[in-house]
């Protein structure tokens, strides 16, 4: 491929010996020659003993970062990933190193005009509305002790359970006192349906069976789960007056047509934030249509590691760790990792069909457009402009987010100031 540059460089005489000394003054602090005090034996002594080929690998450790650079400068080379790195040759006199060197490969793009995209049209339902207002009472809602009647969905039913397969439990299978919200789809399916309509006190055998994507020992095997209800609890939904509206922190709000305006208000700012970035997401694949790159697997695969890396820095935030996560998807690490292929391709690809635009386009950004960005960024996230630079790294990377955003604006056929 055009963008794998193989380079060999030499490192010789003096700039070589002096590596080949700093290594001996190293080991020799650790070594303990007879006749001598510990690191205190001449380098002569030294080599007779040990040889002179003692210090060539953790020389040639010092050797690659000198000799990349000289390779990158003497070639005006921007690598990609990692380099390869291969020793040809080495002795007393000289190391010779052979550099893999990846950089961006050659980016052809057709015309970005006319991509066929369109924003979808928001609209807000009565029902939507209705239904949020619902989910926010649901928050506030009293639970309270049912007496009597029957389990209805929306219920928290506290029960006893014990499952069985073949007549035998099966290790997790049993429980004591479980609050089960009915309706909550947290069991296997049928398990809530079946306690729907049992009564405080009632004791039932609940067939089921488990999913075929379950655990291995209990996928697609049939099951009975004998269960108890202790008790029912029941949710009282809180009614829509002034308590309310000032639980929610709307001390403004004195009605529920106010309440219905405010909650409309907030649905359409999401479901626009919502079709603006699958506009963005659909013009960057239309984009990628129209692009002709060769990907290196070398430069597929450093993207993974980077998105795997992220997601374990995530998980880590949960106590969680990779393989625990894996597990619980029941997929292996190599598995994941041609599953997240795809994903990591189309990263790249828009990245550099952003990068395309911004040099073909010319883009360029003000220290003032910075600043301003910056300061609609914080905003945005309810953070200050110094934590919002602090958090991106730097007012580098927010003029590139304000570059990327005018990229965007180009992809949409928006003018965009240079």
């Amino acid at each position: 491929m055009k963008n794998v540059h193989k380079i060999t460089i030499k490192l010789e005489k003096e700039e070589w010996k002096k590596l080949l000394d700093e290594t001996f003054k190293e080991k020799n602090k650790e070594t303990t020659i007879k006749g001598f005090r510990k690191g205190k034996a001449p380098k002569e002594v030294f080599i007779k003993k040990f040889g002179i080929e003692s210090l060539f690998m953790d020389a040639a450790d010092k050797a690659y970062p000198i000799a990349y650079r000289k390779v990158l400068d003497e070639n005006k080379l921007e690598p990609v990933v990692q380099p390869k790195v291969d020793i040809k040759n080495i002795s007393e006199e000289e190391i010779e190193l052979e550099f893999e060197i990846i950089t961006k490969p050659e980016v052809k793009v057709k015309s970005l005009k006319n991509l066929g995209v369109k924003k979808d049209a928001v609209k807000v339902t009565k029902d939507e509305i209705n239904k949020e207002i619902d989910n926010i009472r649901g928050q506030f809602a009293e639970i309270i002790i049912k007496e009597k009647g029957k389990a209805e969905k929306g219920d928290i039913a506290v029960i006893d359970f014990e499952g069985f397969v073949d007549d035998k439990p099966f290790e997790g299978g049993q429980a004591s006192n479980y609050e089960l919200e009915l309706g909550s789809n947290t069991f296997i399916p049928g398990f809530e349906d079946g306690v729907v309509g049992m009564k405080i006190g009632e004791t039932k055998d609940i067939k089921v069976k488990f999913p075929d994507d379950y655990v291995e020992h209990l996928k697609g095997k049939d099951a009975v789960f004998k269960v108890t209800v202790n008790s029912l609890k029941t949710r009282v939904l809180p009614e829509i007056n002034e308590e309310l509206f000032k639980d929610m922190g709307y001390d403004k709000i004195k009605t529920k047509e106010e309440l219905e305006e405010e909650i409309k208000k907030h649905l359409k700012e999401h479901k626009e934030n919502d079709a603006e970035n699958k506009y963005i997401d659909e013009l960057l694949n239309a984009g990628i249509e129209k692009m002709e790159v060769e990907l290196n697997e070398e430069i597929v695969n450093d993207e993974v590691d980077r998105m795997i890396h992220d997601l374990e820095h995530n998980l880590s935030h949960q106590g969680i760790t990779l393989d625990l996560y894996l597990s619980f998807n029941r997929i292996s690490k190599d598995e994941f990792i041609e599953k997240t292929k795809p994903e990591a391709i189309k990263r790249i690809k828009s990245r550099y069909l952003i990068d395309y635009i911004i040099e073909k386009e010319g883009l360029k950004v003000t220290d003032k457009e910075v600043e301003e960005h910056a300061e609609k960024q914080a905003k945005l996230y309810g953070t200050t402009k110094e934590e919002l630079i602090a958090g991106y790294g730097g007012l580098h990377v927010v003029e590139f987010d304000l570059l990327v955003h005018k990229a965007i604006d180009t992809l949409k056929g928006e003018k965009s100031g240079k």
